[in-house]
């Protein structure tokens, strides 16, 4: 039996970091299906899987295989699957079915230029609005963005740990050029780390509800098979499971599903503050855009312009208080990503006007340099680029 944490150092893919990462927060399912850049989470997997007493399918396409992950979660494993943009795309109806029956799982996209068939060896961040709208219906969403192999390998049990606390799909949005890099990734001590199981049912398996909130909002959740009553329906329904056909049935299930993530924002939302202190422009950023960033921020300080960054490592849902907290005491904002500007009208809308935004994006395929970003912040500033 191979070892499901690899403790020590490693030198590794963010792709292969992932699949590590998966394996040390107690995944034991992966159903897949092949797509650049991200098959080599699939293929890691299919190959560290069996030794651990975890199956490993390739299914006949991305919807089959999200299907598969949601079942495999009611069997009562923890359950991935990795994907990019058109399977993304494939998986947003089933996205929405693991929503409404709150079924944990975790979701890669690691993503690259599109649309459509795009370019499929070169990265992007361009399905930052889809992770969040990409379904249909009102509901809320987890989605992480790692910026390093190491930190995939972090965020991956984070996102499993997440997704068992409050019963739905957490996404892991990374990307091309941080799924491919090869870095040194530190691996703990399996003792060290801390992963999460969803709460088992109690009492009596004849009056057990499927949905009956405890007091945070999450409902325990028994596997199929261990004599619970256990009715899964895509349907509005009431704390049994059974379809009900209402709108009073509608509002209680959706505050279920919307209130478990608004009350808990203080254990979700996770984002990094460099040189914010004081600062006068600040630059929001996230995933393998945040690592050109920083340099924008050292070069800017050297030039006396006070600039900082505020990385999101949770996008979704997003920080807004903290974009709105900045507003009010800074001069501008520069929001830099790999797209046309998805999280920068998230910005926007929370700046509301009262300081100056400014987008540093564009179709992918490559990094933005860090002299993109300081232009930008120069330019906002008044000092010219």
């Amino acid at each position: 039996m191979s070892k499901a944490v690899l403790t020590g150092t490693h030198y590794m893919t963010g792709d292969e970091a992932c699949a590590e990462g998966a394996l040390a927060a107690g995944c034991r399912f992966f159903g897949g299906y092949p797509i650049t850049p991200a098959t080599e989470v699939a293929e890691h997997m299919s190959e560290r899987l069996p030794g651990v007493g975890g199956v490993f399918i390739q299914m006949e396409d991305e919807i089959a295989a999200i299907g598969s992950v949601l079942g495999a979660s009611w069997g009562g494993v923890k359950s991935m699957t990795a994907t990019s943009g058109p399977g993304f795309s494939l998986m947003m109806e089933n996205l929405g079915l693991g929503l409404v029956t709150e079924t944990p799982c975790v979701i890669v996209n690691v993503q690259r230029g599109g649309p459509s068939t795009g370019l499929p060896t070169q990265g992007a961040q361009a399905d930052m609005m889809q992770a969040r709208w990409g379904s249909h219906g009102d509901y809320e969403i987890i989605a992480l963005a790692p910026s390093s192999p190491q930190e995939i390998f972090h965020l991956t049990i984070t996102a499993f740990n997440l997704s068992e606390t409050y019963r739905l799909p957490v996404l892991i949005m990374t990307d091309e050029i941080v799924g491919h890099m090869s870095e040194k990734v530190t691996i703990p001590d399996e003792k060290t780390i801390v992963t999460v199981n969803r709460k088992a049912p109690k009492g009596r398996k004849d009056r057990f509800k499927l949905y009956q909130p405890g007091e945070d909002g999450v409902a325990p959740m028994p596997a199929a098979g261990d004599g619970y009553n256990v009715h899964v329906t895509g349907l509005t329904h009431d704390e049994r499971g059974y379809p009900v056909m209402t709108v009073d049935a509608q509002r209680e299930m959706m505050n279920r599903i919307t209130g478990k993530i608004h009350k808990n924002l203080s254990h979700i939302l996770l984002n990094e503050r460099f040189m914010l202190d004081d600062a006068d422009y600040v630059i929001v950023s996230y995933g393998v855009s945040s690592r050109t960033s920083y340099a924008a921020v050292e070069e800017l300080r050297a030039m006396g312009i006070r600039a900082g960054l505020f990385r999101l490592i949770t996008v979704w849902p997003f920080p807004g208080n903290a974009v709105k907290e900045l507003a009010e005491r800074v001069k501008g904002f520069v929001t830099v990503e790999i797209n046309l500007g998805q999280i920068h009208l998230e910005v926007e809308r929370h700046v509301a006007g009262k300081t100056a935004v400014k987008l540093v994006g564009h179709t992918g395929g490559t990094i933005i340099p860090p002299e993109d970003v300081v232009a930008a912040v120069k330019d906002i500033s008044g000092k010219g680029v």
